[in-house]
């Protein structure tokens, strides 16, 4: 039987002689921390993936998006809910501006530029100036055309800002909201790596425009095969920019599906175009009757 002594906690002092006594011991130590192998969890990523995870971002983008996610949004009613669409700085503006006029291949403009904090602010402000140099510039593209003839006299048609504007925003804002709409539904049908909330969709849309204000400005040198080749180098990086965004949303869908789906994107960018084109800058001319000089009597 144990005595009192056998049964008392004992205090080691000296790890030394626990050692001696068995060399095989392992031995841990609580200062110093215990590393874990990096590639424990790691998988082999295969090389037909690496797309679709640039697509869908990193993990620290993930992590981003949930802690933005876990945020408290004031109610829509409040100055501070329409506040936080506004919330970039000039250098944002301007590098999303640079990425819409200079697209690259391969890259996905919302992935790059509008995923970490999509905005309202550029788009509105591009889609007003756009409103403005197209209307202006269409009244200086008649004076000139028009300018030294005696029969005319200039009157500045103010309708045709209210018409740009009309058209204008009516694409940046209805186009976007038909496209988030079907984008919607055919992912309950078929499941898409990458998908787009509206307000990314409408970024994308109005930072594409910006292309088209130095455009319109220089549509009005009055040669109608220089607007043209204009417009089609202007359609051709913005139409870039809306085909390398939307393909990869579409791409898993039916062939047929997904090639009419950005086959009619491209349509109704260059029917802008060429709508705003045609209607401000190459409008007929007007034959202006001849004045009436009223004859003397010499009586």
């Amino acid at each position: 039987m144990a005595t009192v002594d056998d049964l008392k906690f004992q205090e080691f002092d000296d790890a030394a002689n626990l050692l001696a006594a068995n060399p095989d011991a392992t031995t841990i130590s609580i200062d110093e921390p215990v590393e874990i192998p990096k590639n424990q969890h790691s998988h082999l990523q295969e090389p037909g993936r690496e797309e679709d995870d640039e697509l869908l971002g990193t993990d620290d983008s993930d992590k981003t998006e949930l802690l933005a996610g876990q945020k408290k949004s004031a109610p829509f009613w409040t100055f501070e809910y329409y506040q936080t669409f506004f919330d970039v700085d000039t250098y944002q503006v301007l590098d999303r501006i640079k990425g819409s006029v200079f697209p690259v291949p391969g890259k996905n403009f919302v992935r790059l530029y509008i995923r970490s904090n999509p905005d309202l602010y550029g788009p509105f402000w591009i889609c007003a100036t756009l409103v403005f140099t197209i209307a202006v510039s269409g009244n200086l593209s008649n004076f000139f055309i028009h300018l030294g003839k005696p029969t005319y006299h200039y009157v500045p048609e103010f309708r045709k800002v209210s018409i740009a504007a009309t058209a204008i925003y009516a694409y940046a804002w209805l186009i976007p909201l038909a496209l988030w709409g079907f984008l919607m539904w055919r992912n309950s049908k078929v499941m898409n790596i990458v998908s787009y909330s509206f307000l990314e969709i409408v970024c994308v849309y109005g930072y594409s425009l910006f292309i088209y204000i130095p455009t319109a400005i220089l549509w009005i040198i009055p040669q109608k095969v220089v607007r043209w080749v204009l417009v089609m180098f202007s359609l051709c990086l913005s139409g870039s920019v809306l085909v390398m965004t939307f393909w990869p949303a579409v791409r898993d869908d039916n062939r047929r599906i997904a090639l009419a789906t950005v086959g009619t994107i491209v349509l109704l960018h260059a029917l802008l175009a060429v709508g705003c084109l045609a209607y401000f800058f190459d409008a007929p001319e007007l034959d202006f009757p001849a004045p009436i000089i009223p004859a003397h009597n010499g009586t």
